[in-house]
């Protein structure tokens, strides 16, 4: 089944960078290209595309507001919104993530990281590329609530699950932490589910969001930390 996609920048180099990146894919379609805020809203309202490519940073309404009006609580089957920023420090991201963004990747991510992301958000997973992660945990991790350690939902957690939650919060794809604990890529899935599920969390994004807030994870920790 094709993902269709419209992609929403203001700059034509990148919605041209973008579309060179997914137009080989034989499972990926652009439908449309938006350069502002409002066009974005109206492609996507007629077209229905099952990813929208939104630049945080449009004019008239901007990425986040975009965001809001699209991805509205109750929705049956709104549209995955796949980030896009050329920034590594972003107010704007937290406020995106609230407002219902699937993901997040910076603008040097490489053709393949864009189309891997694209497939990924299609899915139904959230996705935060490595540096938007680290950039989220370095911009916020001092406005953090205490952290809960020891608290019975933590520690109904496995250590393996443990491992991979922690992993999951440094931006790594099922792949990669598969890689890194010698263990099937279908077994890692099958780990994140059990996390979403014993901790009532619906996406990623909130395991990241969890393990931060819980002090499983911390500025200057290294992926190998823990594997």
């Amino acid at each position: 089944m094709t993902i269709r996609v419209v992609i929403a920048d203001d700059q034509e180099l990148m919605r041209s960078a973008l579309r060179m990146c997914l137009s080989p894919e034989p499972d990926i379609e652009v439908v449309g290209e938006a350069v502002d805020g409002r066009q974005a809203i109206a492609l996507t309202l007629r077209l229905k595309p099952d990813v929208l490519m939104l630049d945080i940073r449009m004019p008239y309404v901007n990425g986040v507001d975009v965001i809001r009006r699209l991805v509205v609580p109750g929705q049956e089957d709104p549209v995955k919104i796949l980030v896009i920023t050329g920034f590594d420090v972003e107010d704007s991201l937290v406020e995106a993530l609230r407002a219902g963004a699937s993901g997040f990747l910076v603008k040097d991510a490489s053709a393949q990281e864009v189309v891997r992301a694209v497939r990924v958000i299609d899915q139904g997973e959230a996705l935060l590329g490595p540096s938007v992660t680290r950039t989220l945990l370095d911009r916020y991790a001092g406005f953090l609530p205490m952290p809960v350690r020891g608290g019975g939902v933590v520690a109904a957690l496995t250590q393996r699950e443990l491992t991979v939650l922690r992993l999951v919060s440094r931006g790594l794809a099922n792949a990669a932490i598969a890689e890194s604990l010698h263990i099937g890529a279908s077994s890692v899935k099958s780990h994140v589910g059990h996390l979403l599920t014993k901790l009532g969390l619906t996406d990623r994004v909130h395991l990241v969001i969890f393990a931060y807030e819980n002090g499983l994870i911390h500025p200057g920790d290294h992926v190998g930390d823990d594997v």
